[in-house]
């Protein structure tokens, strides 16, 4: 039996499903952040002692690494697209590294925290920022899995520049976690 690899006239890159995924936790994290906005008006003292205790060189890093990310995984999908599979290999294990390094340095800024006494449920500040951050870390950890995963099938042939649904859905998962963090970032750390 033959796959089917064209893609219909009104399916979205990567497939409705994915898009509804996208939107989904776009709202969650736009709720998230408006919540922490909104308490940071009402508790301002407790929002500026929590946000002194911020690492921001961590966080800018952070989105430093991100944005490499992005660029790695869009590069990642021009090369599937031209069929260059052994750059589209290294351009998926480039955005898997950056996800890592991202993991490891939010694991570092939440043990600072942790091991000076910050936790979740300790006020509002900690709560909403361990909240926000440690669900955007879940989703960093998921796209590292998923994009193993991808590439592992990558490099046993599963993908072609005519078959590369997959790769493409990963990615756009993938830049929802760049997009994510690209408002979290300014909302937690910068205003």
């Amino acid at each position: 039996m033959t796959k089917l690899t064209t893609k219909r006239p009104l399916e979205p890159p990567g497939g409705i499903l994915v898009w509804l995924i996208v939107v989904l936790e776009l709202i969650t994290f736009a709720a998230g952040a408006a919540v922490f906005i909104y308490q940071k008006g009402q508790q301002p003292s407790e929002f500026a002692t929590g946000a002194a205790t911020l690492n921001q060189p961590i966080a800018f890093a952070n989105t430093l690494i991100l944005l490499t990310g992005g660029w790695s995984m869009a590069t990642a999908i021009l090369s599937i697209r031209g069929n260059s599979i052994a750059n589209t290999q290294k351009w998926l294990y480039i955005t898997i590294a950056t996800g890592v390094a991202f993991l490891l340095l939010k694991g570092v800024e939440f043990g600072e925290k942790i091991q000076h006494g910050a936790t979740f449920g300790d006020d509002f500040f900690h709560t909403i920022y361990f909240a926000l951050t440690g669900f955007h870390f879940l989703h960093v950890l998921a796209a590292v899995v998923i994009l193993l995963y991808l590439s592992f099938a990558l490099k046993r042939g599963r993908y072609t520049s005519s078959d590369y649904f997959d790769i493409e859905s990963g990615g756009i998962f993938w830049h929802m976690c760049d997009l994510i963090w690209l408002v979290l970032y300014p909302v937690i750390y910068l205003i």
